[in-house]
């Protein structure tokens, strides 16, 4: 296997994965459209949790990546791994970004060249639409020429106990041949790989893996709505439950599911079963819908908590704590959080918000920041822990919080209500 790999996305997925080949060995180039992300990259400064400065400044001084917007530095390239998002355009799968990946790679391909893709996506693309593009683009056919693959991200952003190298990877290709190549690869940057069938197997497999993890979560969510209303308190519950060894794992509630993934992914399996077999993914419905709906769910709960204090939100000031979707991340695409901020806004509250882990170039302009000052806590008339950043002194909010409405169970006491 040659030496020069390229990575088409330079995110949260593709960025780790490009320092990863770097450690290996290769020499790799990052491609990103982004031109703010590749100065930032090519000045030895990064944006990515998982991927700390020490990290970066050796991949540079090791003289094997740089940074790119020009997809004419993929020349000559042996493996192309394409890590571009995959979102949903009204209610369906939005492939523009593989599209653009595959068809501005194509040129660049060569006899013997290997092409990955890790984009979470419905099966069949791998094979069904992504390969015509490669070939039209390139001339060549596959895998009489070049090899094609599919191998599915698992990064979870901000784990310290899972990474990329010790996180099984799931590996695949369009045939023997491909499927040789792609573990060949992924075995030179991760501990374990496991190979499957096809590409169609490897690409449910992601989904499931994201469904698994969605509707469980609008399981509990939709538990803490009911639970409340019949004054049981649903995280004791939670905990009790938590205690069973063997045939069950803890979910919790909170104000909504935010990224991009469990808000997206499994709505492409939906997507595909509708279009290909006429049916519903009636679970994937249903979880859809409760998920949806958590943030106007917090929004109820906390009017609710203020009026029973003789407090309207129009002209309360509100501390918001945590615009991520995720605990210890930044990502704030399609925030839960973000949600709530703004349905108060409009409902005429002070909203202000604190977050640590938020980059300014990711935050969306309508928000107003600030720190969660033992002062800030003192003057609102509401502190609202959306996301349970460790950065957070818990403490100090439970104890300074006039009120303290709290959707991640980190608060105690008497001025303290829980989702």
């Amino acid at each position: 296997m040659g030496d020069k790999v390229v990575v088409v996305g330079q995110g949260y997925v593709g960025l780790p994965l490009a320092m990863r080949a770097v450690a290996a060995g290769f020499t790799v180039v990052g491609i990103d459209v982004d031109e703010w992300r590749v100065k930032r990259l090519n000045t030895g400064e990064t944006y990515v949790q998982d991927v700390g400065s020490d990290v970066l400044d050796a991949a540079h001084r090791s003289g094997r990546y740089r940074a790119a917007t020009d997809y004419a530095q993929a020349q000559g390239f042996d493996v192309c791994v394409i890590t571009v998002p995959t979102p949903l355009r009204d209610g369906a799968p939005d492939l523009r970004h593989v599209a653009d990946a595959g068809r501005s790679i194509a040129p660049y391909l060569s006899p013997g060249a290997l092409v990955i893709l890790e984009s979470t996506t419905y099966p069949g693309t791998t094979q069904e639409y992504l390969l015509p593009l490669l070939e039209e683009g390139s001339g060549l056919r596959a895998p009489e020429d070049f090899l094609l693959g599919y191998s599915p991200e698992r990064i979870d952003p901000g784990n310290e106990r899972w990474r990329l190298d010790n996180t099984p990877k799931v590996v695949s290709g369009i045939d023997e041949t491909s499927l040789a190549r792609v573990d060949a690869f992924y075995r030179r940057l991760v501990d374990h790989t496991v190979p499957v069938s096809s590409p169609q197997v490897a690409e449910l497999c992601k989904l499931l893996e994201n469904m698994f993890r969605h509707v469980n979560v609008a399981l509990v969510n939709e538990l803490s709505i009911f639970a409340r209303q019949l004054d049981i308190d649903v995280w004791e519950a939670i905990d009790a439950a938590s205690t069973k060894p063997f045939g069950y794992m803890r979910f919790t509630p909170g104000p909504g599911v935010g990224g991009h993934c469990l808000p997206v992914d499994p709505s492409y399996l939906s997507w595909k079963v509708k279009n290909t077999l006429g049916h519903n993914f009636r679970f994937v419905e249903l979880a859809n819908d409760i998920n949806d709906h958590m943030p106007e769910h917090v929004v109820h709960r906390l009017t609710l908590a203020l009026n029973q204090r003789s407090k309207p939100v129009k002209g309360s000031r509100l501390l918001l704590l945590g615009l991520a979707y995720k605990k210890n991340t930044g990502d704030v695409r399609e925030s839960p959080a973000v949600e709530v901020a703004r349905a108060l806004r409009k409902l005429g509250a002070t909203v202000l918000a604190a977050d640590p882990h938020v980059d300014p170039h990711l935050l969306p302009i309508d928000i107003e920041m600030t720190e969660p000052t033992p002062g800030e806590i003192t003057r609102a008339d509401a502190v609202v822990v959306l996301t349970d950043h460790d950065a957070f002194d818990f403490d100090l909010i439970q104890r300074a919080g006039a009120f303290v409405f709290d959707t991640r169970d980190r608060c105690r006491g008497a001025n303290v209500e829980r989702l």
